[in-house]
């Protein structure tokens, strides 16, 4: 990694920490980050020409793997005849239209430039719909870098307004409740209260690893939601067109009021979108009186690339064979961990997975502050010496996309193997 560690060295001189987004410095595993060079498929190339098999793919963007020809040729056109205008285009509409389709809790959608940017707006739109101000978030769900989502529950039920990160006002940090996933009594016991304007709940967490929302707990959630008339948003910038088609919703069979998206929906560009009722989506400006704009929002090259992406994941059984991936990895892992007799268990939906160095049952982020970080640490070492990219941290989901194959996978469980062997 000589020319990465170079141009980290370069980077640290002009950027805060020599990269744009913190988890890339790799300051929780050890190390210093590799710099990419190039990606294609399942592949990422760092500076030093060394090949990795990504697990990364982008946050869970890639679903269809790096710089897929077929994206690539689609956005070609697009390209050529303009990258961004300021002002309406066709595939705004097109791209809307088959998200409403494909999503039965939307009615109308907006896009937006990010999943920070679709949360965000999210909230003020519920704010808006409402006319309340506190809003209810869960602890180890991560919501994108807005100032209403910076807040950490700390002991006891729930800690009103404490911001997670300088810079958040306390003023708007006691507007902002967080609690325990996976844990309705702490809801019950604030909802009823507080005059609450709307939760907002990755229902798989991506971010405290890969966490299921149990399925009773979001039952009651929306019955809660329902009852006191708050609104509820289903965070799927991760989950949305990655776990299923139509999102972790489909899976649990539970319609929210309000859904965020990203990732996937660029098809590798910055992207992102909020929707949900109309009655609500009605709210925004113009029509409305709650503000939200962008000058890029709903740009053609993002747009046909969203457009192209779910055209193929749209694909007959598509998701069957991405999940049937994704559970060779983890049954495998499973199986082999199991024959060492190690405290180790992993778990996965469609392109979605998550890793866990205990036996124990992870049902909230306070169960997974627990584990012993130096045990992945080690883990992640050991693998990227060896040419497989994990996330950096212990607290972020991995993914699997179509372009994945079984050799790459089971080279994966050859090295776990080797791994395992030598702790």
């Amino acid at each position: 990694m000589t020319i990465s560690k170079k141009l980290y060295i370069k980077g640290k001189k002009y950027i805060p920490g020599g990269v744009n987004s913190p988890v890339r410095a790799f300051k929780s595993v050890g190390l210093t980050p590799f710099f990419v060079k190039n990606a294609k498929g399942q592949y990422i190339f760092d500076e030093d020409n060394k090949k990795y098999i990504d697990y990364v793919g982008s946050w869970g963007a890639q679903i269809l793997g790096h710089a897929d020809n077929r994206i690539l040729k689609n956005i070609s056109k697009t390209i050529k005849k303009g990258i961004t205008f300021g002002a309406p285009c066709k595939n705004e509409i097109l791209l809307a239209k088959e998200i409403i389709e494909i999503f039965p809790a939307i009615e109308k959608i907006r896009m937006v430039n990010s999943g920070t940017e679709a949360t965000m707006s999210a909230i003020r739109l519920a704010r808006g719909y409402t006319n309340r101000d506190k809003i209810i978030k869960f602890n180890g769900c991560y919501h994108g870098h807005g100032d209403s989502f910076l807040i950490k529950a700390g002991s006891g039920s729930a800690t009103f307004g404490k911001p997670d990160s300088k810079g958040v006002t306390k003023s708007l940090a006691k507007d902002t409740i967080s609690l325990p996933y996976n844990n309705i009594d702490k809801v019950k016991s604030i909802i009823k209260n507080n005059n609450i304007a709307c939760v907002i709940i990755e229902p798989i967490a991506g971010n405290m690893n890969f966490v299921r929302s149990n399925p009773s707990f979001l039952k009651e959630l929306r019955a809660l939601c329902s009852r006191y008339k708050t609104v509820l948003i289903f965070d799927e910038v991760m989950t949305g067109l990655r776990v299923a088609k139509a999102g972790a919703q489909n899976i649990y069979n539970i319609k929210p009021d309000l859904v965020t998206l990203g990732k996937v929906l660029g098809g590798g560009f910055p992207v992102g979108a909020f929707g949900g009722k109309k009655i609500i989506m009605d709210k925004l400006a113009p029509d409305g009186d709650v503000y939200q704009a962008g000058t890029l929002s709903g740009n053609p090259v993002a747009m046909a690339a969203g457009l192209k992406t779910i055209e193929l994941i749209s694909a007959p059984r598509y998701f069957t064979k991405l999940h049937n991936k994704t559970m060779y990895l983890v049954n495998g892992m499973n199986n082999i961990a199991k024959k060492f007799n190690k405290d180790f268990y992993a778990d996965g939906e469609g392109g979605m997975f998550g890793i866990f160095f205990t036996d124990n049952q992870i049902n909230n982020f306070e169960d997974m502050r627990k584990l012993d970080s130096s045990i992945f640490v080690n883990f992640f070492q050991f693998m990227l010496h060896h040419g497989i990219f994990f996330a950096p941290s212990m607290f972020e989901a991995g993914f699997i996309s179509s372009a994945h194959t079984k050799k790459d996978l089971d080279f994966t469980l050859k090295v776990f193997k080797k791994w395992l062997e030598s702790n």
